[in-house]
């Protein structure tokens, strides 16, 4: 009798690749909302397919409220396995494609390019090592026009959280703080001494507006600056600075409530990128690299 028709054989349970992705997805994001932004789908189609997937295990594998959606133990312990599992299909998959090849013009904020970006390039350099890399830096201003004219194939910017400035993937949201020297007191002098990269900068408009609100009265210490510049002039305590918390190097100090400085509104981190091969890969590999992050903070 063959195990089709022999009613006691236990048939194997296969997990779908598809529906992990969709877990891990949503447990970077955090919310099923962001996690269809990602996946460019519809927020139900994510909530049937952690439905499908759910079905598939026996297991209740997420909770959801007004705050976002958690994973339940259950969940917690399918993820790491589910990203093992996705790991090894795109993988084998990639042993099995033709390697890319070709350029992709990379737009990258001043301050990410030295603090995020090169473990992903190091990464990338290693599964596409036939793809050329040409990095631009700018203001996110200066990025998103490079990318509406295509002068980059994909670009990060900076934005406000939250804020309706144009087409773009959700990737990390980030706080923003105020640096200074170590030791240093450039914080207590008024008018406030602030260097910030350039005049485009995307923490400028913030700034101002906070310093203004606490009734802080400011000047610009230098009239052009470059990341080199900035971290020169508050190393040496002639001016402070507002750089994501995430980037601040350790020979500056991340200046607290005590400052009486004004706090700064919450910034994301957008991907835009086009739809080439090579310009998909990198932007994978960002999504993975932000994802990381995400969930080493956590």
């Amino acid at each position: 009798m063959d195990a089709i028709n022999n009613p006691n054989t236990i048939m194997p349970r296969n997990l779908d690749v598809g529906l992990l992705r969709t877990l891990i997805a949503v447990a970077d994001c955090g919310s099923m909302s962001t996690a269809a932004s990602r996946l460019h789908m519809t927020q139900g189609a994510i909530s049937q397919r952690i439905k499908r997937l759910e079905t598939s295990t026996g297991l209740v594998l997420m909770e959801r409220d007004q705050l976002g959606a958690r994973l339940t133990p259950a969940g917690e312990r399918l993820l790491a396995s589910a990203r093992q599992m996705v790991d090894l299909n795109d993988a084998i998959l990639a042993t099995l494609t033709p390697a890319l090849s070709g350029r992709v013009r990379l737009g990258v904020p001043h301050d990410l390019i030295g603090t995020h970006l090169p473990p992903m390039l190091h990464q990338f350099a290693q599964h596409h090592p036939d793809i050329d890399v040409a990095l631009m830096a700018g203001s996110s201003h200066e990025l998103r026009r490079a990318w509406e004219s295509h002068k980059v194939d994909l670009a990060l910017v900076e934005e406000p959280a939250g804020a309706d400035v144009g087409p773009g993937e959700l990737l990390s949201l980030e706080q923003p703080v105020w640096v200074g020297a170590a030791g240093g007191r450039a914080w207590s002098r008024r008018p406030l001494p602030v260097c910030l990269v350039s005049d485009t900068c995307v923490f400028r408009q913030p700034v101002d507006a906070a310093l203004r609100q606490a009734g802080i009265a400011a000047r610009t210490v230098i009239d052009y600056a470059s990341m080199e510049a900035t971290t020169a002039t508050v190393q040496a305590d002639l001016a402070v600075s507002a750089w994501l918390a995430s980037t601040v190097p350790a020979t500056l100090d991340i200046l607290g409530h005590d400052s009486g400085l004004p706090p700064l509104p919450p910034y994301a981190i957008t991907l835009l990128a086009g739809d080439a091969p090579a310009t998909q890969a990198m932007a994978a590999c960002l999504r993975q690299m932000y994802a990381r992050r995400t969930n080493q903070l956590q």
